[in-house]
């Protein structure tokens, strides 16, 4: 804890963003910090509350069950190394995760039942930002080396935790990424204004001086094969992701034509101007420049699909969700210290997007091939359509962010045989256990999205730090790594 008297002494501050109208004319971050005064004043503010709920994602907390009251008592009273050592011991990325997590600690804080919670993402962030700053953050080498190797296929966040686990464990890693650069969806989805590149790239360069080596512009299941890999290594991670998206619309009125795209083939683009990485030969551009955008969906995808439009120069931006709109305030009493349903409305939303709720997409429209309308009808609140409602809006480029429905299943997983049930899971693995050996494949291992289905990036890296835990044992019939 702080401050025994903290959280009656001190309101709740946090971060603030910098102007809209400064903040879309670029791609890099702006959100503005505490200053350190500040940061320590807010960590002095965690309460004893007797049942730290921030700690444990199985109650709605923290999924890598950071130490959070211990952490924010280490800030408050200046011992910022010793804060950085105890964030490190649970979570490898906490830059990461204190720049894109949403925070489901704040929403389980009992100073949340005030409305009024630590700001622990906040702490999180400075505490790691100074690590960085002060040269704290180092390349951890491993006493000796085991003499087994480990093959990791993904270089997203469960990939990048696993093979940081394994390497400074001793195995030799090997890091097999399709792209030019790892990070997965951290560098060629979260845009760049979410999550500056650099912040990536520091953390890569840790890993390569820790040993980890890393095969870019290598797809495995096209231009290596997958049983390669797999002779060559003593166990093989699939940390892949769940790529495939959703397409509710594929038998839709008007889907062929010019102008519908997904968001996953949106994004990257982006991010890949901004890296000066040239996009591949023979992949049509997509520009929301002076066009009027339609976002399909209401999560994280859709925000940043928005936010990257408006940088962009789109006209104007739309997003329809099917849902209604959520409550303003949460029930407490029912929700906490859970996840809580509550109406968020984005930074990127707050750019000046217009948000329709109850609206369900039933077919576009367009002339020479080119979409030009999207039509529409309203739902209930059993999201049936309600009649007489249908209506059309102008639309030059529709973004569809509807999740995803699993892995991609044309490369790895079709060599390997693997059978995906629905959500972008394998037959054969249950995502609540904590063997991620895949059934019947002794040195075959799953973890992150491609495992559990769609998540958070914060689950991504524990599900990274615990299958690496299950890597070592398997190989070394015990484990001194922690889960």
């Amino acid at each position: 804890m702080g401050k025994i008297t903290g959280f009656m002494e001190f309101d709740r501050a946090d971060r603030s963003y910098k102007p809209v109208e400064e903040r879309v004319k670029h791609y890099k971050e702006f959100v503005v910090p505490l200053s350190e005064k500040d940061v320590r004043t807010q960590a002095s503010r965690c309460m004893d509350c007797g049942i730290p709920y921030c700690h444990s994602g199985q109650t709605g907390g923290c999924p890598v069950n950071n130490q959070i009251p211990d952490w924010n008592d280490l800030v408050y009273r200046g011992h910022w190394l010793q804060a950085l050592k105890n964030l490190h011991s649970t979570n490898n990325f906490p830059e990461f995760t204190g720049r894109v997590c949403p925070a489901p600690c704040e929403a389980s804080c009992t100073l949340n039942l005030d409305d009024k919670p630590v700001t622990i993402k906040s702490i999180e962030c400075a505490i790691i930002d100074k690590g960085f700053a002060e040269g704290w953050v180092k390349p951890e080498l491993p006493e000796r080396k085991t003499g087994r190797t480990v093959a990791i296929i993904g270089a997203g966040p469960a990939g990048l935790a696993a093979a940081q686990q394994l390497a400074r464990a001793g195995h030799d890693v090997h890091v097999y990424e399709k792209n030019a650069q790892p990070g997965g969806l951290l560098r060629y989805g979260i845009p760049d204004f979410k999550l500056d590149k650099s912040v990536i790239a520091r953390r890569v360069e840790q890993l390569k001086s820790e040993g980890v080596t890393f095969h870019c512009n290598t797809h495995v299941g096209k231009d290596i094969t997958a049983y390669d890999i797999e002779d060559k290594h003593d166990a093989v991670l699939l940390t892949g992701g769940s790529e495939r998206p959703f397409d509710f619309f594929e038998k839709a009125a008007g889907r062929d034509l010019d102008g519908l795209h997904f968001a996953m083939d949106f994004l990257p683009q982006q991010n890949r101007r901004v890296s000066s990485e040239k996009i591949a030969k023979g992949v049509k551009e997509i520009s929301a420049k002076d066009k009027h955008v339609i976002v399909i969906g209401g999560g994280d995808t859709g925000s940043d699909c928005i936010g990257t439009s408006f940088r962009q120069g789109a006209k104007s931006v739309t997003q329809l969700e099917i849902m209604a709109k959520a409550p303003e305030q949460e029930n407490k009493v029912l929700s906490w210290p859970h996840w809580p349903l509550k109406l968020r409305i984005s930074s990127s939303q707050a750019e000046g997007a217009t948000t329709e709720y109850s609206i369900s997409t039933t077919g576009f429209a367009g002339k020479n091939g080119k979409v030009e309308k999207l039509l529409y009808t309203r739902v209930d609140g059993q999201m049936k359509p309600v009649p007489g409602s249908e209506g059309e809006l102008k639309a030059d480029l529709v973004l569809f962010a509807m999740g995803f429905s699993g892995p991609i299943e044309s490369d790895v997983v079709k060599q390997l045989e693997l059978a995906v049930v629905p959500r972008g899971r394998f037959k054969g693995v249950d995502a609540t256990e904590r063997d991620y050996r895949i059934k019947g494949r002794s040195k075959l291992f799953a973890a992150g999205d491609i495992r559990r289905g769609q998540s958070l990036v914060v689950w991504a890296i524990r599900e990274g730090r615990q299958a690496a835990a299950s890597i070592d044992k398997a190989l070394m019939g015990r484990t001194d790594l922690p889960r």
